[in-house]
């Protein structure tokens, strides 16, 4: 699953692009208010997953959601554990400096889990690039 969501980080308004999915725009916002904004969701394997940022001010961090596509059918087992391995990486586009990358293995059962991918800052009109590979 790969996501390509891109942020121009401002006070003034926040925009997604979604690699498969069309452009939203987030109200108005304080310097110092954070504004969540997700891209699409995608399926894998049974799972779904979904890349979201948070920015505040010019501080922007991506994090990944990787959760079961749908509930288990009734009276069906519970679904066994999964190793996964998540990629996910952050950069600011144009800057000229490679993208920031964490690797982080987890085990995934039945709930949620968030993995926090790495932190970047960028100035006001910067146009921020966010990736999730499960």
């Amino acid at each position: 699953m790969n996501r390509l969501p891109l942020l121009a980080v401002g006070a003034a308004a926040l925009t997604v692009l979604a690699a498969a999915g069309p452009a939203t725009a987030t109200p108005e916002a304080a310097v110092d208010q954070t504004v969540t904004t997700c891209g699409n969701s995608g399926l894998q394997a049974g799972l779904l997953t979904r890349l979201c940022a948070e920015v505040t001010g010019n501080a922007v961090q991506f994090y990944g959601r990787v959760s079961l596509a749908g509930p288990p059918s009734p009276g069906s087992p519970t679904p066994a554990a999964k190793e996964l391995s998540t990629t996910l990486s952050a950069e600011v586009v144009g800057a000229g400096a490679p993208p920031l990358t964490q690797y982080k293995p987890l085990v995934f059962t039945t709930t949620t889990l968030e993995v926090r991918g790495p932190a970047s800052t960028a100035p006001c009109g910067t146009t921020v690039r966010g990736t999730e590979l499960p």
